[in-house]
This record gives C-alpha cells, structure tokens and sequence, in this order.
C-alpha cells in the first residue's frame, strides 16, 4: 500500500483540482506515443465492427425505402424493438464480458511472469555449485582489492560466465529465447473462466430473446403505436417474427465480440463482422426484389449474416480458449450477475427513453416514423464510432486497474475522452452535409425528405456530446465501477421521460429530437461529474483513498 501510495502523490500534485484532469496535456490528443498507437489498434478496427452493422442497417433501409413509406415505417418500428430487446439482453453481457476478460488475462499474465522469474532465479543459485566457494559480483568492490584479488575475481566471473552458458545448454528452456522451442507447435489454448460463462449466458439469453419476440409480437407492436388497423402492422409482424429467428446469433456473437476485446483483439470481430455485413447486402437486393419476398427478404438477409458472423467468432475462439471448463463450479455465474443487474437497469432505462422517442414518432403517423428511422439509424450509426474509442478505453483500463498502474489508468481516460469530443466535432460536420444532401437515398418521398431536413440539425449539432457520452461508459466499465453507470443512467431517464412526453405534445417532431438531445447531455454530464470530482474509482485524483474495487 505504501508504494501504491507514494505513486498515486504525483497525480495530486499535479491535478489538485480533479475537474483539470480532463484538459491535461490536450495538445497532445493525437501523439503516437506508446498509449496513443495502443489506443489506435484497438479503437480503430472495433470501431469499423461497431458501424458495419449499423451501415448494414442503413442499407437495409435504403433498399426498403423503395418499397415505400409504409413498409420503411413497419420495419423502422421492428427493428426498434430487436435492437431494444438486444440491448436488454446483452449489453451488460458483452461489458462485463470485456472487463472480466481483461482482468483475468492480466492477472494470469503477472502470475506466469512471477513464476518464470522465481524458477529463473532458482536455476541460476542452484546451477553452478561445484563445491567451491562462490562470491557474487557484485559484492566485489575493484578499488578496494589488489593487482592478484582483481585477477582472482575476473577469473570468477569468467567462470560465471561459462557456468551460465553450460546451463543454458543443458536445462530444456533456452537462455536465449523461448521462441525456438515453440516452432511447430500449436499455441497452448487459454482458460478464461469469464469467456466460458458468457457463451452460456448468451446463449440462453438468445433464445429466450427469440420466443419472447415470436409470441409477443403483436403487443410489443401495438405499445409501439402499431394498431390493429394500420397497414403498418402486417409488414412490422412479418419482419419481427422472423429477425427474432436471429437473436440466438446475434447475442452469441456480441458476447464472443466481448471476450476478443477482452484480448484487446478488435480486429477478428472486425473480420467477422464485415463479412457477415457483405452477405447481407448482397442477399438483400436478391431476396427484397428478385425473389420479391419485400420485407421478408431483408428480414432472412440479416439473420442469415448474423449466423455467418457466429460461425466464424466461434471458430477463432475455439483455437484460443478452452470453452469446456473443467466443472460447472468454474463458471462464474453470480459474478456476472450481481454486475449485469446494474448494467440491466441502466440498459432498461436507455431502452425506455430511445423506445419511447421512436414510439412518439411512430403516433405521428407513417410519413413522420419514416423519417424519424432515417435520422435515428444516422445518428446512432455516426455516434457509435465512439465507441470504438470506448472499448480501448475499456480494456486499456482494466488492465491497468489489474496492475495498479493509476498513472496510466487515469492518462488513457483522458487521452479517449479527449479523441472522443475531437472526433465528435469532426462527425457533426459530416453527417450535417451528408443529410443535407444524401437524404434522398433513403426515401424518394418528398413528405419524408422535408421532415428529415428538420432532424438534421439535431442529428448533427449533438456528435460531440454523444461521442463523449458513449465513451465515457467504456471508461467507468474499465474501471469496474457498474453501479454508478447503473443509478446515474436512472436518474437520467426520470427528466428525459419527462422531456419526451410534454415536448412531443407541443412540438412534434422537433420536440422529441430536443429531448434526446437533452438525454444525451445529462448523459454526458454524469461522467464528467464522476471523474471530475475524484470519486469512486478515481478517488486517487484527490489524493485520498484508493480505489476500493482494485
């Protein structure tokens, strides 16, 4: 505790007001330096993973926008509640997954590198005792000996020397490197209690996501505003029935997403990813209006590219992990889910506030609704590059949590947070002029362009705020603090809800745009609050005590 200590007093120093941390060394936002080329490899490939589905989705729109306003209402309003009912189920999985991993890795590495040393140190005590008197080097001061002492001692450690070097030949693991005994060999497969348990829950949780979807179809609909007599209902029923045959791999593969990024490996979800994306596509025009199957075609499209990309997770891991444990004891259910109740009720408040917002829009009418997808599907597709920086941040902080390393803790906090508002500046000025002349790829309605025209200002003017929202919970999930990420979620869903209902009555469509921006910077200002106060985790900020869950 003493030398944890003495290392957290610089940062005090330095920062004695908390709320500075966040501006400490800006300039340097984008150096390659060590942290910054780590934070890069992460980021970028999860972060092109995180936006290939979401750009799949806008695909998927633009293909169904030609069948017209009626249908891209019905299948906004579905994929709403799949993507709610997702979120539900497996984002505190996939978080608590990424975290578990990265600690669990960490520890098991600073245990092989304790034990390699100890059996290191051993062998060189033990090695060359040949009855006679040994005098370690060091101990010999040359100023103090005379012309015979100091031969005597060169002569040691010639001996030394070559003692080492007959060892090295003699003992199974070379001196040199370990690299030369491990050619042609197959890479010993890891046991990572935390991979093992997430595959599990995801599993279960897929198909318990799919018959919740199949029987209760028709009422998630119709809290959705979709009644029994809108002629949305038919194609939304049709497309939700069978996109939830898909929740299975869909929660598989994002719990596989989270052990790899538990890994800091971003780039085989990536791989995944984009390949499961590509069959999507191309299926699409296919299914939609070769095989004039509409709805139904874009709905088989997307499951059949979510099975591809879990096949191809599962069979990377497999050459990594050892999914079997060696007992059930070994699985760490009650770990996961005293954590993934917290993230379940932060899930569940976000879910309300963004499935209420679609479900005012759907009120408004197809034409509204139609619009209200195109902007929604922008604006999470854009601000969800963000959280590619959250997942480096993530793992990058767990691991250093593991090792007690505050100083690099609280500078890759820092340095994400600081990538994240840049970035958000620069996403607003391209999805502003994307829409302003792009919107008419989604819809050939001109009701529906003139509508999207008034959301874009909101859609773009909040790229920062949201950038730095969705980063911020990859830092306090990299810090293990769940709790906090759960209760200032709640307490930021009460005003939002609020907000939704009494500015969609007076204001329409710019009402509920106005309430998610005012959801996104309470969400914003819960993290600023937490880390620029020095509390929880960050209590070492202040100078006080240390973080309790490290």
């Amino acid at each position: 505790m003493a030398e944890d200590a003495a290392m957290v007093a610089p940062l005090d120093r330095n920062w004695k007001i908390p709320i500075s941390v966040f501006f400490k060394d800006a300039r340097y936002v984008f150096k390659r330096d060590e942290l910054g080329r780590e934070i890069l490899q992460i980021a970028l490939p999860a972060a092109l993973a995180l936006a290939a589905d979401p750009i799949a989705s806008l695909i998927d729109t633009a293909f169904i926008g030609h069948l017209g306003p009626v249908e891209i209402a019905a299948v906004g309003v579905s994929m709403a509640i799949f993507n709610q009912a997702s979120k539900v189920t497996i984002f505190p999985l996939v978080s608590i997954t990424t975290s578990f991993v990265a600690e669990e890795e960490t520890v098991q590495r600073i245990s092989q590198e304790k034990q390699k040393g100890s059996s290191t140190d051993d062998l060189e005590k033990g090695s060359c005792k040949n009855g006679e008197t040994e005098a370690p080097v060091g101990d010999h001061d040359p100023t103090m000996l005379e012309n015979s002492d100091i031969e005597d001692v060169v002569k040691d450690e010639t001996s030394e020397d070559e003692c080492k070097m007959t060892t090295c030949k003699t003992v199974d693991a070379p001196c040199s490197s370990s690299s030369s005994t491990k050619k042609g060999k197959t890479k010993e497969r890891r046991h990572i209690p935390s991979a093992s348990t997430a595959l599990v829950l995801g599993g279960v949780l897929g198909l318990m996501q799919t018959v919740f979807l199949i029987f209760l179809a028709k009422p998630c609909l119709g809290i959705m505003g979709v009644k029994s007599g809108s002629a949305m209902l038919p194609p939304a029923l049709k497309y939700l029935t069978i996109r939830s045959l898909g929740a299975p791999a869909v929660l598989l593969s994002l719990a596989m997403q989270g052990v790899f990024r538990g890994f800091k490996d971003t780039k085989t979800p990536l791989y995944a990813t984009v390949a499961g994306d590509l069959m999507n596509i191309v299926l699409d025009p296919i299914l939609i209006f070769a095989c004039r199957l509409g709805v139904i075609g874009a709905a088989i499209a997307h499951v059949l590219s979510q099975y591809l990309i879990s096949m191809v997770l599962l069979s990377k891991l497999m050459k990594q992990v050892d999914l079997l444990p060696p007992t059930i004891k070994d699985l760490q259910f009650s770990k996961f889910l005293k954590n993934g109740f917290l993230l379940l009720a932060k899930v569940i408040a976000t879910t309300i506030c963004v499935t209420l917002a679609a479900s005012m829009a759907t009120r408004l009418g197809s034409t509204p609704m139609a619009a209200f997808q195109v902007c929604l599907q922008v604006w999470l597709t854009s601000s969800l590059l963000a959280d590619g920086l959250a997942v480096a941040g993530q793992a990058i902080l767990a691991c250093a949590f593991a090792e007690k390393d505050y100083k690099k803790a609280t500078a890759a906090a820092v340095r994400v947070l600081q990538m994240g508002f840049v970035m958000g500046l620069g996403l607003a000025l391209v999805v502003g002029l994307g829409l302003q002349f792009g919107s008419g790829i989604f819809s050939k309605d001109k009701s529906v362009i003139h509508i999207i025209a008034i959301g874009i200002p909101f859609v773009a003017a909040t790229q920062p705020i949201n950038s730095l929202a969705f980063v911020f919970d990859g830092v306090n999930f990299g810090a293990s603090d769940f709790a906090y990420s759960a209760y200032s979620m709640i307490l930021v869903a009460i005003p939002t809800i609020g907000s939704l209902f009494v500015l969609s009555k007076s204001n329409g469509f710019v009402g509920i745009w106005l309430a998610l921006t005012i959801y996104m910077a309470l969400r914003t200002f819960a993290g600023i609050w937490r880390m620029g106060t020095g509390t929880g985790p960050w209590s070492f900020l202040r100078g006080r005590s240390l973080p309790s869950n490290v």
